[in-house]
């Protein structure tokens, strides 16, 4: 492949007109991944993980939508903001068994507590129910190699 630098930047309405920007009407997956560290204990538990001990958690989250004229689903920042916004804030650098809702605060109570708190800001914007954006999944990485998983059509 032969190497060379582009000499004309694509123009807006000059080079692409704006019914094309939008290639496709079928719906598309996206996913964003954050992480977070926090600490907790388990209740009715023989194990060590009934002590006081933290991990450094992974996340990511998983929307399905219809692009809009730009092509775009969701924008990656919506997602960013959201989980800023209505979720990171109960969960990083936190002590989970206080700051989260009443629960033995396993991954597989957290991952739901995280789905049905992201879903419920989905449905909050016109353009994005014009879309039909839908939660699909949230994984929740409590090591790097064990997960739990909430999906679409098991929260139903």
């Amino acid at each position: 492949m032969e190497f060379r630098i582009v000499e004309g930047l694509q123009k807006f309405d000059r080079d692409i007109k704006r019914e094309e920007l939008k290639y496709h009407a079928k719906r598309v997956l996206i996913s964003k991944e954050f992480t977070f560290d926090a600490s907790h204990h388990l209740h009715c538990y023989e194990g060590k993980c009934k002590n006081l001990h933290g991990h450094t958690y992974k996340v990511i989250i998983g929307i399905s939508g219809y692009t809009d004229d730009t092509g775009l689903v969701m924008d990656f920042a919506d997602i960013k903001a959201i989980w800023k916004t209505h979720v990171d804030v109960y969960l990083d650098h936190r002590y989970l068994n206080e700051t989260l809702p009443k629960m033995n605060t396993t991954a597989e109570n957290m991952v739901v507590w995280i789905y049905e708190t992201f879903a419920a800001q989905l449905g909050g914007q016109k353009d994005w129910a014009e879309r039909s954006l839908r939660m699909e999944f949230v994984r929740l990485y409590e090591t790097p190699t064990s997960y739990a998983e909430a999906k679409r059509e098991w929260m139903a």
